[in-house]
């Protein structure tokens, strides 16, 4: 993310840091006498008296001399950029080359110390190209040395080698689709680099991009898109076709979305790519999601459950019959707690049966179905199929019309136990939502058992993050939410004779200086009591519903977050960001 200078025109550094609200007015009268008495450059006196963060002082810098601030975790860069300056000029003059303009043939490069005018001019005769400089960070800057240019060396030759062969035949794509691409062709290895980083960076999807002049490749890593490489635009086309080949779509076919699958494998790892294409203003967009084929499923307490919650929830799913209904927006592990789930309860004395959208774990034991729409297999079909072949246990990869929800309920009526998921908020506006689909509130209360909602949000990283002591406000904040839990979680902390801490975030090399690795769920889980099943009757209101199950016991998502807060696992931060709703 780039931040441009703020209008106007400052004295003094200090100004600067007084006009964010950095400092204030008392702060900046030491700096200046401080600055009067011993001559001290008013930059070395602000770190001395440790007022800011090196970020904030650099971008206040920024600020002051009126240039602009680069942060090098936020931007995507170009490998073409790289191949216009060598890693021993990089190091020495400790500057970054991080964006390529091919139009107006403008170098974007990060720079400690941007008002270097010779070094920008030495830049400017070896690469023949005009020097755009931006102030980054110095640790930035030297993590983006070591890292890219070492990780980094496969990809700017191949794009280089890729522009090159474009120059000589217009035509880098393939004509037929019978016809092969060569594994050592530049653009083969620039898909096969975009998927190592991609296996090996823990990415869940790949996002390629066509954009007005360049391409733009993203990796959602942790649950956050992250922008890594900026490709010429040139090369877009052929890498589409070269994943287009690989999956076994139409190469010639651009109008249309189109999906498709295959298979790579990177240091033993087998990974099953589901490939979707779709037309976008600059051409095509290609999205792959990454599924491992010897990814293991997770027991329940490692996704997060724990406590009444992970009780309530093996008390459903023990049960011989029953739903439990699992909700949650796109992308928030819904499928992998009922993968964890099935893990349990399926054994050789049970017949278990699925229908998902798409298949991403394979259960031993377990008989997988595949959506397929097109030959008319879609979960409503399945689940009536499923009924005729002597089942235990059926998971229904979602409810999404009345069809396949009065089935469901059928299905627990008559002695099954059935899994799903539901695209609801929270726990409490899974019955409504059941209702409004016209499902029998009677009904649903004789076969709802258990709604369990959840989230996904990133853990701290082990290496580099560091325990804070809980201040004041964060304290009324926290008690306030948790009432008697925090009690409970404030004497264990006395117990052990310990302050109150909670994790803040630094960044090292091993979680890309995000500060954060892994992820870890945040859950509430709503059995159905005599209680809400009569306000279940009743079509009481969702938040009616809530306010009785936090009366039985139940945390909600964001009590469970604090909680894992004060345990160490996350930051207040996350917590914000994936359970405001």
């Amino acid at each position: 993310m780039i931040k441009n200078s703020a209008p106007g025109v400052f004295e003094k550094l200090s100004d600067v840091l007084l006009d964010k609200g950095l400092i204030d007015e008392q702060t900046a009268e030491q700096i200046a006498l401080k600055r009067l008495k011993t001559g001290q450059d008013e930059e070395e006196i602000i770190r001395t008296m440790r007022l800011v963060s090196d970020r904030e002082l650099i971008e206040a810098k920024a600020v002051y001399l009126r240039i602009p601030f680069v942060d090098l975790e936020d931007i995507g860069f170009s490998p073409e950029a790289l191949s216009f300056v060598p890693r021993s000029v990089a190091e020495k003059y400790r500057i970054v080359p991080y964006g390529f303009d091919s139009k107006d043939l403008v170098l974007m490069v990060a720079m400690v110390n941007p008002l270097d005018l010779e070094t920008i001019e030495f830049i400017e005769k070896k690469s023949g190209l005009k020097v755009k400089a931006a102030m980054g960070l110095k640790k930035q800057i030297d993590f983006f040395i070591r890292e890219k240019y070492e990780r980094e060396r496969g990809i700017t030759s191949e794009v280089s080698k890729a522009l090159s062969e474009r120059k000589k035949d217009e035509k880098i794509v393939v004509k037929s689709k019978s016809e092969k691409v060569s594994a050592e062709a530049p653009v083969a290895r620039i898909v096969k680099t975009i998927l190592e980083f991609a296996i090996k960076a823990r990415a869940s999807d790949v996002h390629i991009e066509p954009q007005e002049s360049s391409v733009r490749v993203r990796y959602r890593i942790d649950g956050i898109l992250q922008e890594k490489y900026l490709l010429p635009r040139n090369v877009h086309d052929a890498v589409v076709s070269r994943i287009k080949i690989l999956s076994g779509l139409k190469i010639d076919e651009k109008r249309v979305p189109q999906d498709g699958r295959f298979f790579f494998s990177v240091d033993d790892k087998d990974v099953d790519l589901r490939v979707s294409t779709l037309p976008i203003t600059y051409g095509e967009k290609v999205v792959m999601r990454l599924l491992q084929k010897s990814q293991k499923v997770p027991s329940l307490p490692d996704l997060g459950l724990r406590g009444r919650a992970l009780r309530n929830f093996m008390d459903a799913i023990e049960r011989p019959h029953g739903i439990i209904v699992v909700c949650g927006p796109t992308g928030s592990g819904k499928t992998t707690t009922l993968y964890s789930a099935l893990n349990i309860v399926s054994t050789s004395k049970v017949n278990v049966s699925t229908i998902e959208d798409p298949v991403e774990y394979q259960i031993d034991g377990v008989n997988q179905v595949q959506v397929n729409n097109q030959a008319g297999l879609t979960f409503a079909t399945a689940l009536r199929s499923f009924l005729r072949q002597d089942p235990n246990i059926i998971m229904v990869g979602e409810i999404r019309d009345t069809e396949t929800a009065e089935l469901a309920i059928n299905a627990a009526l008559t002695g099954h136990l059935v899994f799903s998921t539901l695209h609801t908020n929270d726990a409490s506006g899974a019955p409504p939502r059941m209702i409004d689909m016209e499902v029998e509130p009677f009904l649903l209360v004789s076969s709802l058992s258990c709604v369990v909602a959840q989230r996904v949000l990133r853990r701290v990283c082990k290496d580099c993050s560091e325990l804070v002591p809980v201040d004041d406000m964060l304290e009324s904040t926290l008690r306030e939410a948790l009432g008697s839990i925090y009690d409970a979680v404030v004497d264990k902390w006395k117990k052990e004779g310990k302050e109150m801490m909670i994790p803040r975030i630094n960044g090292c090399d091993k979680c890309n200086k995000t500060g954060y690795f892994g992820r870890i769920a945040i859950y509430e889980v709503m059995p159905i009591t005599e209680k809400i099943g009569k306000m279940i009757i009743e079509k009481s209101p969702a938040s009616e519903i809530q306010k009785e199950a936090m009366r039985s016991g139940m945390l909600t998502m964001k009590q469970d977050g604090y909680v894992k807060v004060l345990e160490g696992v996350t930051t207040i931060e996350e917590v914000h960001r994936v359970a405001e709703y």
